[in-house]
C-alpha cells in the first residue's frame, strides 16, 4: 500500500510539473502573438489599422459632386418634434436653433454663394397667410428655397399661396392637405418642376403617430448657380 501510494503521489507531481509546462508555453505563446500583433499593426498604414467610416457633409450617405451643395432635412414630428434642415454642413434651423414653429418653416439661400439669406416659418392653423404671401412675393430669382412641414402646414393656405409655391418647382403643394407632412426644396425663377420633393397624407390607416403620419427626410445635392 506504501508503496501504491507513492507511486500516486509521483503522479500527482509528474501531472503537476507537466501542467505547469504547458501553462507557461501557452502564456508564452499568447505573449509572442500579442507583441507580433503590436509589430504587425506599427508597420500597417494606420487607414488599414483602424479605418474610420468616411462622413460627409450634413450626414449624407455619399459627397455631393463640384458645384452643388450639400443638404438634409426632415419634416417635423408630429406637433412635439420641429423640423431640422442642414446645408453645407450646418444646421439652420432646428428647435435646438429655436427658430423652428407650427405650420411651414422656410430658409432662403444664395443660389451661388450657400449663403443663409433668411429663414422664417409661418403658422397655417392659427396665423395668417398673408404675412406668408408676402414673404414669397418677395424672393429674388436665384434663391434657393427650402420647405419643411410642422404639426399643420394647409389649413390656411390659400389658392395664392399655393401658386407662388408652385412656382417655385413644387408638384404637391395642390394636394397638401390637414397635418400632411411635406419637405421641399426648389428656387426662384426655376424653369422646370423641382426633384427634390416629398410629401405624406394625414390618414388614420397608415399615420405613425396618433393624428400626424410619420416623419419625412430627404438629402441631396442642389446645382450652385453658376450664372
Amino acid at each position: 500500500m506504501a508503496r501504491a501510494g507513492g507511486i500516486l503521489k509521483l503522479a500527482a507531481v509528474i501531472l503537476a510539473f507537466l501542467l505547469v509546462i504547458f501553462m507557461a508555453f501557452q502564456l508564452l505563446e499568447m505573449n509572442m502573438d500579442f507583441k507580433l500583433g503590436n509589430v504587425i499593426s506599427r508597420s500597417m498604414p494606420s487607414n488599414e489599422v483602424s479605418a474610420k467610416p468616411v462622413r460627409y457633409k450634413c450626414g449624407l450617405s455619399k459627397s455631393c459632386p463640384p458645384g452643388h451643395f450639400a443638404f438634409r432635412m426632415a419634416s417635423g414630428a408630429a406637433s412635439v418634434v420641429g423640423p431640422r434642415i442642414c446645408l453645407e454642413d450646418k444646421l439652420i434651423m432646428s428647435a435646438v436653433k429655436n427658430n423652428v414653429g407650427r405650420g411651414v418653416n422656410i430658409a432662403l439661400v444664395n443660389g451661388r454663394t450657400g449663403e443663409v439669406i433668411k429663414t422664417d416659418f409661418f403658422d397655417m392653423w392659427g396665423g395668417d397667410v398673408a404675412p406668408f404671401i408676402k414673404f414669397l412675393k418677395v424672393i429674388e430669382d436665384g434663391t434657393v428655397v427650402m420647405m419643411a412641414s410642422f404639426d399643420d402646414p394647409s389649413t390656411k393656405l390659400n389658392d395664392e399661396a399655393k401658386k407662388l409655391i408652385a412656382d417655385l418647382g413644387s408638384t404637391a403643394i395642390s394636394n397638401l392637405g390637414f397635418r400632411d407632412n411635406w419637405v421641399f426644396v426648389g428656387g426662384k425663377g426655376i424653369k422646370t418642376k423641382s426633384p427634390f420633393e416629398l410629401h405624406i397624407k394625414n390618414n388614420a390607416d397608415t399615420n405613425k403617430f396618433e393624428g400626424w403620419p410619420d416623419v419625412l427626410e430627404m438629402e441631396g445635392c442642389v446645382p450652385q448657380r453658376q450664372d
